[in-house]
């Protein structure tokens, strides 16, 4: 059985900052990427950043969050982050944590990011 544990979620205004982590407990073998996606009702979920565990940890990162979001990694904790700077009224979505362990992908239950303008 695997978790992931979102927390860091909440209510900022525009401008301000907040910080997402997510911790993966349970049977875990190797873990290949850690991640975060976003979803708005009615709309598909999208990736916002995503770290590979291993080397220097490669990033990807969504182009609307560029240069204001920044993912990193513990690999000691199994965990990840997402330091979210500079926020817009348009980031306002669940995030959602994921973890690729070797070819099987887990969700973490989502947590709610509201930015009032």
């Amino acid at each position: 059985q695997v978790q992931l544990v979102e927390s860091g979620g909440g209510l900022v205004q525009a401008g301000g900052s907040l910080r997402l982590s997510c911790a993966a407990s349970g049977n875990i073998f190797s873990i290949n990427a850690m991640g975060w996606y976003r979803q708005a009702p009615g709309k598909q979920r999208e990736l916002v950043a995503r770290i590979t565990r291993g080397g220097g940890g490669s990033t990807n990162y969504a182009d609307s969050v560029k240069g204001r979001f920044t993912i990193s990694r513990d690999n000691a904790k199994n965990t990840v982050y997402l330091q979210m700077n500079s926020l817009k009224p348009e980031d306002t979505d669940v995030y959602y944590c994921n973890m690729l362990e070797r070819l099987t992908n887990y969700w973490g239950q989502g947590t709610q990011v509201t930015v009032s303008s």
